[in-house]
């Protein structure tokens, strides 16, 4: 007997073989997409070919376990579906246009896979999750970016060719004749898989070595999808390893800068101290600019020969720059967490995305009971990501797009107004506070640097929607046009301002917390009030508030992680890093980083980039204990609503 004639007879067999078609064109085309992503990557994959090897075989374990559970349905279906219905007319059409619909949907989410790892360097994750919530931005982000018409068409090509492969082999499964006794059986059979699947295949499984772009080839993307669904916010005390509280509370307070045996406290994790500096308060206006994605890298100050930011080069001469500064996280919510809470990243999703996450002890809160207007004012739509939400209940306004003007709103994008526009309106409001004798903080979240990079023509020497660059250049020129006209005002003088980014614009790397993937400029200009310095200083997005607040020589009693930036010395420096599940300390040269199934991790990972190897996490015990302190107490005030403002 001929292979042709066994192969036709096994998919005619049954009719549960249209599910093995199905099973094969799956594994085909997700093995292919892994060669093409192995390729685009392949430069910084530089494990041997043996653990390629091994990526492809976990990688096709997860491509089972994810058709596992998708063939449930479809088994059920086939199982109560009568013969007499199976064999009709009407029957055949109908499986064959699903059939159709199925083939094209699975070559769209492997085009959408690859659009997602060209941005993030990843699988399908949490971000993913967070996508499919807000379809009007990410949609018209994608229409706006991509040729979108020509790659539906090329998806449907290709529908097309791969049901002509397979067509004749299709028809042959719509002849089987089976009782239900023997349906019964099959399908039994076949729901056993998902049931292994679920108790057998670990989620972390692919997790394997330590080049994370290996790690993701090994993934599935769509299963990694649905398992970020799922824990979307982690039980840190059920996935990370423990320390002893009282310990662990002994070693953050001293980190937070609390005198132990000065104050003492009985309370577990009690970081409340009260600040108290030497001197008067400075009724000082705040206004917080922070821009998207804007990695030191693009500056010609941290080394970019591109000359894309000619005004923040000059400008951050003329006040405080802080050179060895760091991002905790990857996204937009995770920067405006750190720098509105001064509290470490917790595992899963930000707290600006979480219930009950209202009147907590926050930089607007504070600014706010000591009498000043305090607005959060973003570019685009606020409800996005949750933000109008967490800002309304700590201690804010809001101005976002909807409440812009048509005449004020000039130009926009999928994610919003250009960033010229958020500046004008930020000059109104500071206007309209000095005219009522009212202090100000204003904490601006820019839109421009994102793709479709897209902003008005005729302002810089870059056509709009070519690139990253062309946003770094527009966002560096809407910079220079708001602190000119800043400079008219007669509240300049006495306002402070501070640029921060949210994060990097890209956080992938072979490494699994790429640390140089974290570094993000602070500067702080207020010409009357703060001397031109450069400060290398190691800190974060945790330090902003209190560094602010250093400025104005507030007194206020702090539950905040951060410290004053200028009054931290060399050996206090550290930088919390971290994405959705590793939890990251970086002190000096090494690097200390929690994962889930209670991993800990030590890498040495100097700054600027330099050799990066594994250490032992027993000989660095100290760091460890340090890294386990900040983690495991941010996630303990969080669950016992410690972190509530008190007035």
């Amino acid at each position: 007997m001929t292979f042709k004639t066994q192969w036709n007879k096994l998919f005619s067999a049954s009719r549960f073989t249209i599910i093995l078609l199905f099973l094969l064109i799956n594994l085909a085309s997700f093995a292919l997409l892994r060669v093409v992503l192995l390729l685009k990557q392949i430069v910084d994959i530089d494990s041997p070919f043996h653990q390629m090897l091994i990526a492809f075989v976990l990688g096709i374990i997860h491509d089972a376990a994810f058709f596992s559970y998708l063939l449930i349905p479809f088994t059920l279906y086939l199982l109560i579906l009568p013969n007499r219905i199976f064999h009709s007319k009407a029957h055949k059409l109908f499986s064959t246009v699903g059939f159709i619909i199925f083939l094209y949907l699975l070559f769209f989410a492997e085009v959408s896979e690859w659009t997602f790892w060209d941005e993030f360097g990843v699988r399908f994750n949490f971000i993913a999750v967070d996508y499919l919530i807000y379809t009007n931005e990410v949609v018209n982000n994608i229409i706006e970016s991509y040729p979108l018409g020509w790659l539906l068409s090329g998806i449907l090509l290709v529908t097309a060719l791969s049901f002509l492969l397979v067509r004749k082999t299709l028809m042959r499964t719509y002849q089987a004749f089976e009782p239900f006794k023997t349906r019964l059986k099959i399908s039994g059979l076949l729901l056993l898989l998902p049931v292994l699947s679920f108790f057998v295949v670990e989620s972390s499984w692919y997790q394997f070595s330590t080049n994370t772009y290996l790690n993701e080839l090994a993934a599935n993307g769509p299963y990694q999808f649905f398992s970020a669904f799922r824990n979307n916010e982690l039980d840190y005390r059920h996935f990370y390893k423990l320390g002893d509280d009282r310990e662990l509370t002994q070693i953050v307070r001293k980190e937070v800068g609390i005198d132990t045996a000065a104050n003492p406290s009985a309370d577990l994790y009690d970081i409340k101290r009260t600040i108290k500096p030497v001197g008067a308060e400075k009724r000082l206006n705040v206004i917080l600019i922070t821009v998207e994605s804007l990695s030191a890298e693009y500056l010609t100050t941290f080394g970019s020969r591109d000359n894309i930011t000619p005004f923040m080069d000059e400008w951050f001469q003329q006040g405080a720059l802080f050179t060895n500064f760091f991002a905790t996280g990857t996204r937009t919510i995770r920067g405006l967490e750190a720098l509105t809470l001064s509290i470490p990243p917790t595992p899963g999703q930000s707290i600006v995305k979480r219930p009950d996450n209202g009147k907590l002890f926050s930089l607007g809160r504070v600014l706010q009971q000591k009498g000043y207007d305090t607005a959060f004012l973003y570019g685009g739509r606020g409800y996005f990501d949750n933000m109008n939400s967490f800002y309304s209940e700590n201690g804010y306004r809001i101005v976002d797009q909807t409440d812009l003007t048509s005449d004020e709103a000039t130009f926009a994008n999928a994610w919003g107004v250009s960033d010229d526009v958020i500046f004008n309106r930020t000059l109104k409001e500071a206007d309209a506070d000095h005219q009522n004798n009212k202090s100000f903080f204003f904490q601006i979240m820019t839109t421009s640097n994102h793709r479709p990079y897209t902003y008005p023509e005729g302002k810089i020497d870059i056509p709009s929607g070519k690139g990253r660059n062309g946003a770094v250049k527009y966002t560096d020129y809407a910079i220079q046009e708001f602190i000119k006209a800043a400079k008219t005002k007669p509240w300049f003088d006495d306002t402070v301002f501070v640029l921060v980014a949210d994060h990097c614009a890209g956080s992938a790397r072979k490494t699994e917390l790429p640390v140089d993937k974290y570094h993000i400029p602070l500067f702080i200009y207020a010409p009357k009030h703060v001397a031109p310095v450069t400060n290398d200083t190691l800190s974060s997005q945790i330090d902003v508030a209190p560094t602010i607040f250093g400025v104005l020589n507030l007194s206020y009693e702090s539950q905040f992680y951060g410290k004053d930036i200028f009054k931290m010395s060399k050996a206090e420096g550290r930088a919390l890093v971290s994405n959705y599940q590793k939890l990251g300390l970086f002190k000096g040269t090494k690097l200390a980083y929690l994962s889930p199934q209670q991993r800990v991790d030590v890498v040495y990972d100097p700054f600027p980039l330099g050799s990066h190897r594994q250490l032992d996490p027993e000989a660095e015990h100290q760091l460890v204990l340090e890294t386990m302190a900040y983690y495991q107490s941010a996630d303990y005030i969080w669950t016992h609503r410690l972190s509530r403002y008190q007035q």
